[in-house]
């Protein structure tokens, strides 16, 4: 019987932790002893963690270097995080946990692999040259409070690249693909070539294809007919690496706050930018299933793996010829898989790589392998046939009381509200008497187009304001929070003030400044500032 009280007596449990401690007890209780006795963690995963069912949902973002990975994560937060580093040629060459947190900070690996309120401990199997390389960048940023990023060192092509980290590339990559919820693959549609070491990180990502997603940035430095044939030669390229019936998503655009350079696929960019937002906003409310699904994948995994190992056992002599016998059972490792496969009618995708398997077989002691267990395994066909569908039940009624976009906060908020979001519907207002402030130097050019565009009753709607607006060629994410401070009222239009406003913010924008999170006094037009406070 499932026991879900609140056992630490915290008023109003959510469902979410709920479903989280089932997760904890189910692994803990009939798949982590049947992993232990077979030695699983020696050869595909580190055990789980508390930490590894209650964390947030986390994006890993992995491409070649200078695809704008660290840009792209400064866009979603609309700020710097400690440690960032930006420039044409490789910077990052660190793990980079981008995580919510009171304080600013950095807190380095090896700190973090001890940290039990993160879900990083195992990390420590890698040893310092990982470790060295590893931090956590902590701020207090909306967006992280609902989501954690993960950036990655640059991946570059050459032997001498691969040797030179110190640590297996690969296998850091695949342990967080295991734990994530998104995976995010940055292309830069100036160079398409995929190294040799990305190829090998992309098939290390195999098995989880359904977290896979594809960014083509930059795309806005490109014509549209060279776009055509971008993009048909990264489907072409990816066809090749991912081997999975269903083509993987790709998000064509350019992910940051600057204006396009060419920006005759405006529309398809805001179209996919939106996409993709609502793909990471979604995270959240899928969490609790990710996991779920990843615990079932998990215990497809280990069950085979118990009959491998197992069927080895079985298979060793008591006294002589261990040796010779041992290098015997490596060499027909792949019989001894369709044995099992037609034994217990098993699908050949739940089996480990036959190569990666011989080579950690190579340096196991045969002799010490336990034999068939059949409580073990009843144990875990008993959590796959019965507790996972209690648990989805449970999983099923914490999504529905769930927004289904919980990321909130930075260049999210470009997207939320007003014309340049999805959410847009136009109110009704009325106008205001014009009174001057610092905007008002440029107010007089600002009205000359203003009365261009045919107001009524003294404003513009907000579809109008977007077609003048656009014409910056700043993205959607940046207009849209622009918008959100000019529509001082929040009527859904613009008066001659709102709009100078809205220009002046594009100016401060197109000059390199930031915007500011709310409007600052100042900027708020005199007939409107006793309202706004």
């Amino acid at each position: 019987m499932f026991s879900w009280s609140n056992r630490d007596g915290k008023k109003d449990p959510e469902l979410f932790q709920n479903v989280s401690d089932g997760l904890k007890r189910l692994y803990r209780t009939k798949l982590f002893p049947l992993e232990d006795t077979y030695h699983f963690h020696d050869f595909h995963s580190p055990a789980l963690e508390d930490a590894d069912f209650d964390n947030k949902p986390m994006v890993l973002l992995v491409g070649q270097y200078s695809t704008g990975k660290t840009t792209f994560i400064r866009h979603l937060m609309e700020q710097d995080f400690p440690g960032m580093r930006i420039g044409p040629e490789p910077t990052t060459d660190s793990f980079i946990a981008v995580m919510h947190g009171e304080q600013e900070g950095v807190i380095p690996g090896n700190a973090l692999v001890v940290d039990p309120k993160k879900p990083f401990r195992k990390l420590n199997a890698f040893g310092n040259a990982f470790l060295n390389r590893f931090m956590c960048a902590q701020l207090n940023n909306p967006v992280l409070e609902s989501i954690s990023i993960i950036d990655t060192p640059g991946i570059l092509s050459g032997e001498k690249q691969r040797i030179s980290r110190g640590y297996d590339f690969a296998a850091v990559l695949e342990w967080f693909a295991e734990r994530v919820d998104r995976i995010i693959l940055l292309f830069d549609a100036h160079k398409l070539d995929i190294s040799d070491e990305f190829s090998e990180v992309i098939k290390a990502l195999k098995n989880h294809e359904d977290k896979m997603r594809v960014v083509l940035n930059k795309a806005d430095q490109i014509s549209t007919q060279q776009l055509m044939r971008v993009y048909g030669a990264l489907m072409w390229s990816l066809g090749k690496i991912i081997n999975t019936p269903e083509v993987v998503r790709v998000y064509i655009g350019s992910f940051w706050a600057q204006p396009l350079l060419i920006a005759e696929n405006r529309k398809l960019f805001e179209a996919e930018e939106q996409d993709l937002f609502q793909d990471i906003q979604s995270l959240p409310r899928n969490a609790a299933l990710r996991k779920l699904n990843d615990l079932i994948k998990r215990a497809r995994l280990a069950k085979v793996h118990a009959y491998i190992i197992s069927a080895l056992k079985k298979e060793m002599p008591s006294v002589f010829g261990k040796d010779s016998k041992k290098k015997e059972l490596i060499n027909n490792l792949g019989a001894i898989y369709e044995k099992i496969q037609k034994e217990h009618n098993i699908s050949p995708g739940d089996f480990p790589n036959l190569k990666k398997m011989q080579e950690l077989l190579s340096v196991q002691d045969f002799t010490k392998f336990p034999a068939m267990k059949p409580k073990l395994l009843e144990s875990v066909e008993d959590m796959l046939g019965n507790d996972i569908a209690k648990l989805m039940a449970l999983v099923r009624k914490e999504e529905a009381t769930m927004p289904s976009q919980s990321v909130k906060g930075g260049a999210f908020e470009g997207i939320s509200n007003g014309p340049f979001g999805h959410g847009y519907g136009e109110g009704a207002g009325e106008g205001i008497d014009e009174l001057e402030w610092i905007v008002g130097r440029d107010k007089p050019s600002y009205d000359e187009i203003f009365y261009t565009l045919s107001p009524i009753n003294g404003k513009i709607s907000g579809a109008t304001a977007k077609k003048e607006m656009t014409k910056s060629k700043l993205p959607n994410t940046v207009l849209g929070k622009i918008w959100t401070l000019a529509d001082v009222d929040k009527d859904g239009y613009l008066d001659d003030e709102e709009f100078a406003l809205a220009n002046h913010l594009i100016k401060v924008k197109l000059e390199g400044f930031e915007l500011p999170a709310k409007l600052p006094n100042h900027l708020v037009p005199p007939s409107k500032r006793q309202e706004h406070n």
